[in-house]
């Protein structure tokens, strides 16, 4: 769900609350990142580069902080770019990923995810999570659901301060699927009634894995990873948190907001209550949110990986199909940490921004 998520729910602070910015206008692209073949996926989301880019030859560019700065901001206002027959090694990988969020304002202290299940010596280093079809299967075939909906997820929503950029490098595929899906929580916010909106606007929900990984750490011996896990906030193992219902895409404290627009920040998978509200009525609303992302196939997006060493990038929110259970899946991911999710009442509406008609304008 490309740009949809602060405290934890045991913390007593106000949540979404915004400290001194010194700026509140987004980012533009520069348009930098014309000079290479690229092309819409979906005409709501998703662009990809075809070949003619290296990104390790980028990261090495005379004005690459220039060239970095210009792809993030392509990415928040797109939700995710491929990169087709990419050489980027583990550290590369690191190295881009800290600098699409520094480059893009993220505040000083964050820096890149150490996922919590992420063993000890692991061989490409805390900061590169190894993806594998085979642990997941072997993990969680018991405990998982044949509703593949419920896996819609924004990585690292459970962490008071969540993910920003996300790389995903597949080197291993099965012979067919294994695909990754996109939701686009901008065009959900655009499909909302006035009225539901501005009720939303005002809420927050608890995001919880808490049930989850917890037990798969137990079960498998793996314990989790306790400390700080890209950000000072981010420590412990009370797996969960509260963010804005509505956020602000990305919103920096302290820094620049990246596009400004307007997102629903909730998902199938880990979103498990809005705060307020009885359990009914978030379970009816929470029902409602997550079928517009999962029964609109016009905002989703699905991504066709090639054993070329391609790579994906992305704001956030990927489903990975599950249609390749008895098959070997592997890739590396490096997740930046951003910011404390933040809804601006004054942020806009991503078509509204674009100059596109709403859902609810008069024909």
């Amino acid at each position: 769900m490309s740009a949809t998520q602060t405290q934890t729910a045991s913390s007593g602070n106000v949540v979404g609350m915004l400290a001194a910015r010194a700026s509140t206008v987004p980012l533009k692209r520069n348009n930098l990142m014309d000079q290479y073949t690229h092309l819409a996926v979906t005409p709501g989301m998703g662009e990809e580069f075809p070949g003619d880019l290296q990104l390790s030859e980028l990261l090495k560019a005379p004005n690459a902080d220039t060239l970095i700065q210009d792809l993030a901001v392509l990415i928040s206002e797109r939700g995710v770019a491929f990169f087709r027959g990419q050489d980027l090694s583990a550290e590369d990988m690191k190295v881009l990923g800290q600098k699409l969020g520094e480059l893009s304002g993220k505040p000083a202290e964050s820096g890149l995810h150490i996922h919590h299940l992420t063993e000890v010596n692991s061989p490409k280093g805390d900061q590169v999570h190894i993806v594998t079809s085979t642990r997941r299967v072997d993990r969680y075939r018991g405990d998982s659901s044949r509703l593949h909906s419920l896996k819609w997820h924004s990585d690292s929503c459970y962490e008071p301060v969540p993910s920003d950029y996300t790389l995903l490098k597949i080197h291993t595929l099965p012979a067919s699927g294994g695909d990754t899906l996109w939701a686009n929580g901008y065009e959900v916010y655009s499909r909302l009634s006035p009225p539901l909106a501005r009720m939303l606007e005002g809420l927050n929900a608890l995001h919880d894995v808490r049930s989850h990984y917890t037990k798969a750490g137990e079960d498998f011996g793996n314990k989790l990873r306790t400390g700080e896990r890209g950000h000072p906030l981010n420590t412990g193992q009370d797996l969960c948190a509260i963010h804005p219902v509505i956020r602000t895409q990305y919103a920096y404290y302290h820094f620049v907001p990246v596009t400004g627009w307007k997102a629903v920040f909730v998902n199938k998978g880990v979103t498990k209550r809005i705060i307020g509200l009885s359990k009914d009525e978030s379970d009816a609303i929470l029902d409602y949110l997550n079928k517009l992302f999962l029964e609109n196939h016009d905002l989703q997006l699905r991504f066709k990986w090639k054993v070329d060493n391609g790579g994906g990038l992305l704001a956030d929110d990927p489903l990975p199909t599950s249609d390749y259970e008895d098959q070997l899946r592997v890739g590396d991911r490096v997740v930046g940490v951003g910011e404390k999710p933040y809804y601006d009442p004054n942020a806009k509406d991503r078509r509204r921004a674009l100059g596109l008609p709403g859902f609810f304008d008069d024909k």
